[in-house]
């Protein structure tokens, strides 16, 4: 079964981009509300753990080789690399005798992890060892190094700082739709 979903995905290809809705992850749990676009690459999908209500667009990289979580409700937009592993510092080191070593000095691998409710903006890149927390969003263009970033950040810039808190920008959301308040509440405060 895998095995057929597999190749139905990468058929899909010959057709165009297009979303492909329900995503089973590696483990055989079935998400029924993870959309994926049939142009997304994920690399290492064994190591990818990927929560229900999940979007990933279009002509993105999904390196999940050092380990990768994406909390529920993400939205990885188009033309996005999500990293767990790099190895640009050591093939400089190494020259032309890169493959010819196995264990190599200044080889990074290391987990990232998007927290529940996070938005990625197109063409920016999460280096490995990234970790946002809840509710943050990376402006376009960004460059995230790694490192531990607080719940509802906004990032921005190459190399990304925090430059805001989307709480701020959800305020005036919630003012106008009160109703709005306990579904924002039930996963902004667990």
């Amino acid at each position: 079964m895998r095995l057929w979903r597999a190749l139905l995905y990468r058929l899909s290809g010959l057709i165009g981009p297009r979303m492909v809705v329900g995503f089973t992850r590696y483990d055989g749990v079935r998400l029924p509300r993870v959309r994926v676009s049939n142009m997304t690459r994920i690399e290492h999908p064994h190591q990818l753990m990927v929560d229900d209500n999940v979007f990933i667009g279009h002509f993105n990289l999904i390196d999940a080789s050092g380990g990768l979580a994406i909390g529920e409700g993400c939205q990885i937009t188009n033309y996005v690399s999500l990293l767990t592993h790099s190895s640009h510092d050591a093939l400089r080191l190494y020259g032309a005798a890169y493959l010819d070593h196995r264990e190599h000095v200044a080889y990074l691998k290391k987990p990232t992890v998007l927290g529940k409710y996070c938005f990625v903006g197109p063409h920016s890149v999460l280096m490995p060892g990234v970790r946002l927390g809840k509710g943050c969003l990376v402006s376009a263009y960004s460059l995230v190094e790694a490192g531990d970033y607080p719940d509802f950040a906004v990032l921005a810039g190459n190399p990304a700082r925090v430059v805001g808190d989307t709480r701020s920008r959800d305020e005036k959301f919630l003012a106008a739709h009160p109703e709005l308040k306990p579904l924002y509440e039930a996963w902004a405060h667990d």
